[in-house]
């Protein structure tokens, strides 16, 4: 059995619960992203435990698309793996192991989903930092958090912080039993010239 790297992260033994197909009528991954990707796009799905966002994203990057389906959890990657197998998405997805430290993608994307998982983190300014190197200058980042386990005022104390990396709030859709924002570069702020 697998080590849940911390006591907040959701165990590979309770994955089944995140790809229950009730979920999908009040969560669909199509109709929340739809509006935010198109064909062509490279995604991070940061945090992706069993993939229920990772084939839906695929599917609407289509074939010049790509996805890193990251997660901290071996277990979560290794039922991702699984399934781009059968759904034959070898081309279109790749795991990407994380670990406490950092996320540590070599690569630039143009979306990046942090769905249920950024309360998870112990240190989200290291998050934020690792989300400003990876995401591309127009690129965007969908950060939707269970409003039963973040409360409102932590979850905009959550907003200041990626204010203060120079993100700003595009938008904030609405998804069912959630907080959400869609945070983009802030490129007016962003410190530009010699030695910075």
């Amino acid at each position: 059995m697998e080590k849940t790297p911390s006591h907040k992260v959701c165990p590979v033994e309770r994955s089944g619960a995140l790809e229950n197909p009730l979920r999908r009528l009040v969560q669909s991954p199509a109709k929340i992203l739809k509006p935010y990707l198109k064909a062509g796009d490279k995604v991070l799905d940061f945090g992706c435990g069993p993939g229920f966002f990772t084939f839906d994203i695929a599917r609407l990057v289509g074939e010049t698309g790509f996805v890193y389906a990251a997660d901290l959890q071996a277990g979560m990657l290794e039922k991702v793996r699984n399934k781009i197998t059968s759904c034959n998405m070898e081309s279109r997805i790749k795991v990407h192991k994380c670990d406490e430290s950092g996320i540590h993608l070599n690569d630039t994307v143009d979306f990046i989903l942090a769905f249920y998982m950024i309360h998870e983190l112990d240190n989200q300014d290291i998050t934020f930092q690792e989300f400003k190197k990876i995401l591309k200058p127009d690129g965007k980042i969908l950060i939707i958090e269970p409003n039963f386990h973040v409360k409102k005022e932590n979850f905009e104390e959550m907003i200041l912080r990626l204010e203060r990396r120079d993100f700003k709030i595009a938008q904030r859709p609405k998804v069912f039993f959630s907080r959400s924002v869609l945070i983009e570069n802030d490129n007016k702020n962003t410190k530009t010239g010699p030695g910075l």
